[in-house]
């Protein structure tokens, strides 16, 4: 059974960060992004495509379906309703390795969050991260493990990576069968 993928991407800063996830995002074949918070959206406030948007997402802001969340918990509670598994990318604590997860997603053995079809992953601010309050919201958090000396990676270069890690790992489920 394929997954179905969707995304929070929760008070982003950066407009070309947003576009740079739209076309990750249909490249991948996330169904469905939600911008929330101060996220902008492909559209200017005369509802026109904004040209620095467009510049970057190259055309994915009109083929990769999306929506304007005003309540990012609100919006948890819906998609948990609709049995989503939301699931953060941040470091944390409490965090996993995000390969490991995707690996997990075959076992037969695993009767935990891989089971899941659907699944919503949170991406957050590019400085202050996913807050607390949504991350407790979260029924998992997973990040992806940095071997350098820099902490962290650019929240579109994150994107892509956490996406295709679980897209990949969708695709080569549902070609197995």
């Amino acid at each position: 059974m394929e997954r179905e993928i969707v995304v929070i991407l929760d008070n982003f800063r950066s407009v070309f960060n947003t576009a740079s996830c739209f076309r990750t995002a249909d490249g991948a074949g996330v169904r469905k992004i939600y911008l929330t918070g101060t996220t902008p959206a492909p559209l200017d406030r005369f509802k026109k495509f904004r040209k620095d948007f467009t510049k970057v997402a190259l055309g994915a802001e009109k083929t990769v379906e999306w929506e304007k969340a005003e309540n990012e918990m609100e919006l948890i509670k819906k998609l948990k309703e609709n049995d989503f598994v939301v699931v953060a990318v941040e470091q944390n604590k409490k965090s996993e390795d995000i390969f490991e997860f995707a690996k997990s997603f075959n076992r037969e053995d695993s009767r935990q969050v891989q089971d899941a079809n659907k699944i919503a992953l949170i991406f957050g601010n590019e400085v202050e991260g996913i807050s607390q309050k949504v991350l407790k919201k979260c029924d998992k958090i997973l990040e992806i493990p940095m071997r350098g000396k820099k902490e962290s990676l650019n929240v579109a270069v994150a994107f892509a990576i956490a996406v295709y890690a679980i897209a990949i790992t969708n695709n080569q489920e549902a070609n197995s069968k």
